[in-house]
């Protein structure tokens, strides 16, 4: 999640997205006011996905960014697609 390019990241683990977008899944986002999803992964098995989450959280910043643009070159917001 993010507000605008290049700015906060927030990276989490949710089952409901909504909630983060709506700012009742984490206080950070609610803080920050992030509100564009623009990487996201998805996980069978939430102790792999919280494994993920750990493992991302400790990359460098530009590591971060490679992994967005790499999948998401215009950080367009995944929102509706994934919920389409």
């Amino acid at each position: 999640m993010m507000n605008k390019r290049h700015a906060t990241l927030y990276i989490g683990v949710t089952s409901v997205i909504d909630q983060h977008r709506n700012g009742t899944g984490s206080d950070f986002c609610r803080r920050y006011g992030l509100h564009k999803l623009v990487y996201v992964e998805h996980h069978d098995r939430i102790d792999e996905a919280i494994a993920r989450e750990k493992a991302l959280k400790v990359w460098k910043r530009a590591w971060k960014i490679q992994l967005i643009e790499e999948a998401n070159p215009n950080w367009d917001d995944l929102f509706e697609q994934i919920n389409a």
